[in-house]
Formats: structure tokens, sequence, C-alpha cells
């Protein structure tokens, strides 16, 4: 379960980072940008991934390992 919570707060962090990169420099990569939902929140979308991963990390460290 340690590893779960670890990937998917890596997978988080990557696209939170992902998300600012594109509004901020311009490139086009990410998953945010591609939801259409989040049209005009994408940069609330991508600091919200940000704090998933890290809450994820933080879950995945107070987890015994096995």
């Amino acid at each position: 379960m340690k590893q779960v919570l670890e990937i998917l707060g890596f997978l988080a962090l990557v696209q939170g980072v992902a998300g600012l990169v594109t509004e901020f420099a311009g490139w086009n990569w990410g998953l945010v940008r591609r939801l259409g939902f989040l049209d005009g929140y994408e940069v609330y979308a991508s600091a919200a991934l940000l704090v998933l991963g890290v809450a994820l990390f933080a879950a995945a460290g107070s987890r015994k390992s096995v």
C-alpha cells in the first residue's frame, strides 16, 4: 500500500508541476490542460494536485513498510 501511495503522489506532483509550467511557460504538456471542464481553473487544479501529491507522500510516510 505504501508503494501505491508513493506512486500516486509522484504522479500528482508531476501533473501539478506540468500544469503550472504549461500555464506560466507556455509549454503544451500535462493532463490538466486537456480536461475541458477545468478551463479557466488550470492554475488552481495544478496547485491542488501539488498539495494532493504532498499529502499522499505524507500518508505513505506514516504507513509501516511490510
